[in-house]
């Protein structure tokens, strides 16, 4: 059984997949707590539900884009029968992590969406960087940045790693605190070679929906 927060559909706001509809499935709980949290409420409250039940749940909703998210999917073992319950029906997987959990047993055909926490995140101590290690080319690496300094503690990480040539890199500011015009200046003056992305289900419906 895996406890689950909530199954949603809404349009994906986050990723290359940004403005496609998406399915959501958020599982509950989480071993980080990032100081610029949206989704504190997924941290305990949950109920149990089977793979099948969850597969049951979505496909009706006829969508063939799916994001397993949380809290922190990769803590609850199962969440890898679930994968591969959703590749057999040929969905489209993506699977956002924190970061902070081994990506190592993650399907190939998944696509991973691994965030790399920054300094402003006070989290920054738990990134596991054995992970960047499994990135495919088709992955993402995802910094939210919360201020300049979070910008040049990243800039210096894709460097240190060559993480633009393991996998796609996103930038995205932590909303209603780092200006997104501010963030796309500075990725224009360093040539960044990153994708400068806002939360745009946020534009849509606010930043305080939940359940979008």
């Amino acid at each position: 059984m895996l406890t689950v927060n909530e199954i949603f559909k809404s349009i994906q706001g986050e990723s290359s997949f940004t403005g496609l509809p998406c399915l959501f499935i958020r599982l509950t709980g989480c071993n980080l707590r990032c100081t610029w949290c949206d989704t504190e409420y997924a941290f305990y409250e949950g109920k149990p539900k089977s793979v099948q039940d969850i597969m049951g749940a979505i496909e009706p909703l006829g969508v063939p884009l799916v994001e397993i998210t949380g809290g922190e999917p990769l803590l609850q073992e199962e969440v890898y029968d679930l994968m591969n319950a959703l590749l057999a029906k040929n969905y489209q997987v993506l699977v956002e992590t924190g970061g902070g959990v081994s990506v190592a047993k993650v399907p190939q055909q998944v696509t991973k969406i691994l965030d790399i926490k920054c300094p402003g995140s006070g989290e920054a101590a738990r990134n596991l960087w054995d992970n960047l290690d499994h990135l495919n080319p088709h992955d993402e690496v995802k910094f939210v940045l919360a201020d300049r300094a979070d910008y040049e503690w990243s800039r210096a990480i894709l460097r240190q790693h060559d993480i633009p040539n393991k996998a796609k890199v996103l930038f995205s500011p932590v909303y209603d605190r780092l200006d997104l015009k501010e963030l796309a200046a500075w990725v224009l003056e360093d040539n960044l070679p990153v994708r400068v992305q806002t939360q745009l289900h946020k534009v849509i419906w606010g930043k305080d929906t939940i359940g979008v």
